[in-house]
């Protein structure tokens, strides 16, 4: 992992996709490409929802617009910037809370996480599916480290050995509905999990998933005056 390099501080919890859940009974075109929240279709318009996690829209956007995450091109941010300013107002809000709001109707759409988005689509029988975006999508890893001024140190040890079992890491995928980073852990999983798109990436949007590097200097720069101005 970019962010520990040979796993020295860290040990994996769960990983996974943020992409675009749709509620295909309103809207029956693709989802697998980001114009989804940033040109947003007719049948979405005030409809669908964008999770304020700056690093995953701002990336989104631009990779959309053809550039890298993290760019510290002008022309490229700029793009990235007009296509999220322009797209806003179609918006119904910028929210967290997709899992129920996707389930009970109020929101047709939203940039969201895969776990989420299964949760969603078995309380609807299917009807919320999960698109990859086709530009780039970002994949994450949370992790869990123990702090230097940590009180419970042995005790905090033992937590992170417990997680780390095999069948305890699945245990916690099937709550979550996350995949996880621990070896041998798919043999406890729960078999819904094994197939599912949201959590086995489909073989034909594999290569348009990007890990997320740490955005420094003027590609931090950029991407913050972006959601500054967003956020207004």
């Amino acid at each position: 992992m970019a962010w520990d390099p040979g796993r020295k501080f860290s040990v994996p919890w769960q990983w996974g996709t943020t992409g675009i859940a749709v509620n295909t009974r309103i809207y029956g075109g693709d989802i697998n490409t980001s114009a989804v929240f940033l040109d947003v279709p007719p049948e979405l318009v005030g409809k669908i929802n964008v999770v304020p996690e700056m690093i995953d829209i701002v990336s989104l956007a631009t990779m959309y617009v053809g550039g890298e995450p993290c760019s510290e091109d002008p022309e490229v941010m700029k793009k990235a910037r007009d296509v999220l300013l322009a797209a806003k107002p179609n918006w119904i809000s910028m929210d967290y809370g997709a899992t129920e709001r996707l389930s009970n109707g109020d929101w047709a759409a939203s940039v969201n996480w895969n776990g989420s988005t299964m949760r969603a689509r078995i309380n609807t029988n299917g009807d919320v599916q999960f698109g990859y975006p086709r530009e780039g999508y970002p994949i994450f890893m949370d992790s869990v480290m123990l702090l230097q001024d940590a009180a419970n140190v042995e005790e905090a040890y033992k937590f992170m050995d417990f997680i780390m079992l095999p069948e305890n890491a699945a245990m916690i995928s099937a709550f979550a509905r996350y995949a996880n980073g621990i070896a041998g852990s798919e043999a406890f999983m729960p078999e819904d999990m094994k197939t599912a798109p949201e959590v086995v990436v489909p073989e034909e949007h594999k290569a348009a998933g990007k890990f997320l590097p740490t955005c420094r200097g003027k590609g931090l720069e950029y991407m913050t005056a972006i959601w500054t101005e967003l956020q207004k």
